[in-house]
C-alpha cells in the first residue's frame, strides 16, 4: 500500500510519529513528509532520522490554507495532530477545540481537495463515552471524520482509536521515573485507577494494518490489556527506587476518569471483531458497501468493555515495560 507512494503526517515529531516514520520507512515509500509546528523538535528528528525520503514541513492543523499547500501530491494521510493533556484542555477549552476539532475539519477539507487516497485518525479511547473536554473533542473529531466519507470525494476517511502508549511524550511512565529520581516518591491521583496500555511498536504496528485494511467509515480499536496505575508504580520502585519510596495519593484531577473505555456500551451493538488485536466500530450513519464488506464478521461477543475488565497482573506489567525497555 505505501511503496512508492507519499505519505504526510500531522503532529509527525511526537512519540507515536517517530515510531510511525521508522515502520513505515521499511515499506518503502516514496516520500514521507512531517507536518508539525515545531520547528526545535524538526530539527531533532533530522539529525536523528537521517533518511532523505524524509522531509519537514513547519505548519498548524488550525491553518487551512497551511494543509492545502503541504498535501498536494500526498496519496496518505496520518492525522496524529492534536492538544492531548486532559487538564490543559479542561483548563483551555477554546484551544483544544481550534486544534482538535476546527484542525481536523481543515485535514478533512485540504485532503478532499487535493484528492488524497486515504485519510487515518489517530483517536483515544477517552473518545469513548467522554467526560472531560479532551475526550468530547476527538469523539466530535471521530464523527467529522466518519462524516466525511458522505461528501462524495473519491478520499477515503477511517479512525483509530487505542489507549496509552508506553513511553509515549508526557505519559505516566515517565512522570513516575522523574518522581522517583527527583522526590523518592510517586504520586499517583488515585490508586483505583485502571489504563489501558500497549508498546508504542505494537500501536504502530496496529495502526498500519489498520490503514491498510480500512474501507472508510469504520472506527478500528486496537485492543489493549490495562492494569492497574498502582501496580505500574510499584513495579518502577522496586527497579528504580528503594524501601524509602513511598506513593503518594493526590486525588483525581479535573475530567479524569477511574477507568476508560475503548468501546461504548451504545458503540458495542455496531461492533464487529476483525482479529484478536483488532475490532471495528461501524457507522450508524449509512455506507452499504462497508456493511456488506464487514458482513462475514461476527459481532462482539464480550459485555466487558472497561479497563478495569482487562487487568493484567503486577508481573505481566513487569513484562510489558521490559518488553517496551523501560526496566533497565
Amino acid at each position: 500500500m505505501f511503496e512508492n507512494k507519499v505519505v504526510f503526517i500531522t503532529g509527525g515529531t511526537g512519540s507515536w510519529g517517530h515510531e510511525l516514520i521508522l515502520q513505515l520507512l521499511s515499506l518503502n515509500p516514496k516520500k514521507i513528509i512531517v507536518f508539525s509546528r515545531n520547528e526545535e523538535r524538526q530539527v531533532q528528528m533530522r539529525r536523528l532520522i537521517e533518511d532523505p525520503r524524509l522531509s519537514f514541513f513547519i505548519g498548524d492543523i488550525r491553518d487551512r490554507k497551511a494543509l492545502v499547500a503541504g498535501l498536494k501530491g500526498v496519496d496518505y494521510v496520518f492525522h496524529l495532530a492534536a492538544l492531548k493533556h486532559v487538564p490543559v484542555c479542561e483548563e483551555q477549552p477554546l484551544e483544544a477545540l481550534k486544534t482538535n476539532v476546527t484542525g481536523t475539519e481543515n485535514v478533512i477539507e485540504a485532503a478532499i481537495e487535493n484528492g488524497v487516497k486515504k485519510v487515518i485518525n489517530v483517536s483515544t479511547d477517552k473518545a469513548a463515552d467522554p467526560v472531560n473536554f479532551y475526550g468530547m473533542t476527538k469523539a466530535i473529531g471521530e464523527k467529522l471524520i466518519i462524516y466525511a466519507n458522505h461528501l462524495h470525494s473519491d478520499t477515503a476517511f477511517i479512525c483509530v482509536r487505542g489507549g496509552n502508549v508506553l513511553g509515549s511524550s508526557g505519559s505516566v511512565l515517565q512522570l513516575f521515573k522523574d518522581q522517583i529520581k527527583q522526590k523518592n516518591e510517586v504520586s499517583i491521583t488515585d490508586k483505583r485507577m485502571t489504563r489501558f496500555f500497549l508498546t508504542k511498536e505494537k500501536t504502530i504496528q496496529l495502526l498500519l494494518q489498520a490503514a491498510v485494511k480500512g474501507k472508510g467509515g469504520e472506527i478500528f480499536i486496537m485492543n489493549s490489556p490495562a492494569c492497574r496505575i498502582l501496580d505500574m508504580a510499584k513495579v518502577l520502585i522496586e527497579t528504580y527506587g528503594d524501601k524509602n519510596t513511598s506513593i503518594v495519593e493526590s486525588g483525581a484531577r479535573p475530567g479524569e476518569k477511574l477507568h476508560e473505555l475503548l468501546i461504548s456500551g451504545h458503540e458495542h451493538q455496531h461492533a464487529v471483531s476483525l482479529t484478536d488485536d483488532l475490532s471495528v466500530v461501524l457507522p450508524s450513519i449509512q455506507i452499504p458497501e462497508l456493511s456488506t464488506h464487514y458482513a462475514g464478521c461476527r459481532s462482539l461477543q464480550t459485555e466487558k468493555l472497561s479497563s478495569k475488565d482487562f487487568l493484567i497482573s503486577k508481573e505481566e506489567v513487569k513484562e510489558m515495560l521490559k518488553e517496551g525497555g523501560f526496566l533497565s
